[in-house]
Formats: C-alpha cells, structure tokens, sequence
C-alpha cells in the first residue's frame, strides 16, 4: 500500500488510543504497517475452515478421484492414490499442467482447485532402486541369521576341544579319531563362513567367526602331537600342566619350542627329525 493511500485510509477512519484503527477490518501495527484485522469471534473462525476438494488422476488408462484437503501437500496426496494405483509413494511422480510437482508443495499453492486433474506415472527408476536396496537388505539379514548360526556351532565345538585339551594334559590319551573328527567339524564351519558374502559390521563378525576357526584348528594339530608322545611313552605329566588350557592364544612358534622341550628325546626316538605344524590359512 502506498503512503498517499495510507493518508486516504486515515482520515477516512479515526484511529484509537491503542493504536488500532476504528473501522471494522484494519488495524495499525507498532511499525506503522496497516494491515487486515484479526477477529477473535468465533463465527468468523469457523468461516475459515479449510474447504476439501475433489481431484482427478489419470494413471495408465484409469481415473481415480481423490477428496483431499486444498492445504494438504503433494505427499500426502501420493499416500492416498497408493492403495488404488498400487504403486509406493516413492515410485510416484504426479504432473500437473505438464510439470512434474514437489512431494512437499502445497496443493493451494500450486494453483489446484476443486476439479483439477492431474497426471500419475510411475517412477521406474526410483522403482528399480528399491529392489535393488530390498534385495540387498534382505541379502544382509540373510548372512546374519547364517553367521549367528555358525558362531553356535563353533560355541559348541571349541567346548569339545577345551575338554580334549584338558584331557591330553592331564595326562590321558584320546583316539586320534576324536582329534580328526573335530578338526573336519571346525573345516565344515571355516567352507560355511567362505561362502557368506557380508558387507561391513556382518564381514567384521564374519572374519572374527574364521579366526576363532583357525585358531582351534592349529591348536588341535598341536594337541596331536602331543596326543602321539602320550600314546608312544607313556609320558609323565608334571600336575601344574594337568589344568592347562590352550585356546590358540600362545604363538605358534614360542608354542612348538616348549612341547619340544617337554618332550625331550621323545621326537628323536619317534622320528627322525622335528615335527612341525604345517597349517596355512588364505585371507578371507
């Protein structure tokens, strides 16, 4: 509103002590602006309800008619034809006079009233994108069931060989049928999690469930050979090594010196030279 218009509407309306203008529908604002007033009258709010209009789409060669609020956005609008069209919202794309519209644009704003049409089509793109990210998701669910499934299974197994250990070190022998039976379980498990393809903290899991599998593996190799001098001698434990427990904690090297040493002349009597653990693993 210009100034000169601004005189015009003063002196054609007295202005009262508060500020405000007498006559009905204006009012005058700290700043000086002149703008429409407000009425707390309850009638006059209930004038102000939002009207519902009706629209049409066309998707495909069907029509659908959707009642909806002139204020409501556009995302809201694509929930509502989801169920008749049978499409996801995010696959939606709504047009209207030939131009692609906003989820989050107003209805009112873009000029739509009582009546309007508008064009629905599907997002074929955004579509393939969401099979893409389901197929994945359900890929991942699918390794973590599969991983959690061997971490029992070697739960299980490196409880065995916690009791052979503790046997051979107490003293008694064990069938070396046992030994072999373990170590072909523990390989079973070690060909499962190579098949398992996982992307970050799933592959972490996963790397931890081999390493846990090697690491029982070499420590039966080790437990073989000492299995066989057991078996070949008869050999006297000393009782501070009846308990022990070997989980693959030990390094191999530092490992392999004392069980020589334990045994002294047992390997030179058994065989003609040292016998080592040739285990090699891949990186997987």
């Amino acid at each position: 509103m210009s100034s000169k218009e601004l005189l015009r509407m003063k002196s054609k309306n007295k202005v009262n002590g508060n500020g405000s203008l007498s006559s009905s529908g204006w009012e005058m604002r700290p700043g000086g602006m002149l703008v429409q007033k407000r009425s707390s009258d309850h009638s006059n709010q209930s004038s102000m309800i939002v009207p519902t209009i009706r629209l049409k789409v066309k998707y495909g060669s069907s029509y659908h008619e959707v009642k909806i609020s002139s204020q409501a956005t556009f995302g809201e609008l694509k929930k509502m034809l989801a169920g008749p069209t049978g499409l996801h919202t995010e696959d939606q794309k709504i047009f209207y006079k030939e131009k692609e519209k906003d989820s989050r644009s107003f209805l009112d704003v873009a000029g739509l009233k009582d009546g309007s049409k508008l064009v629905l089509i599907e997002d074929e793109i955004s579509k393939e994108k969401r099979y893409l990210e389901s197929r994945k998701n359900a890929k991942m669910e699918n390794a973590s069931k599969e991983i959690t499934t061997i971490r029992l299974e070697i739960d299980k197994l490196a409880k065995q060989v916690a009791n052979v250990e503790m046997d051979i070190y107490g003293g008694k022998k064990v069938t070396e049928t046992l030994l072999l039976s373990l170590i072909e379980l523990l390989m079973t498990q070690l060909i499962k999690l190579d098949g398992i393809t996982a992307d970050g903290d799933l592959k972490l899991q996963r790397r931890m469930q081999v390493k846990r599998v090697q690491k029982y593996i070499e420590t039966l190799d080790m437990l073989k050979i000492r299995n066989s001098a057991l078996g070949n001698h008869n050999a006297n434990v000393p009782m501070h090594n009846k308990n022990r427990i070997f989980t693959g904690q030990m390094p191999k090297s530092i490992y392999y010196q004392q069980e020589q040493r334990k045994m002294g002349n047992f390997a030179d009597q058994t065989s003609p030279g040292p016998v080592v653990v040739t285990t090699k693993w891949e990186t997987f």
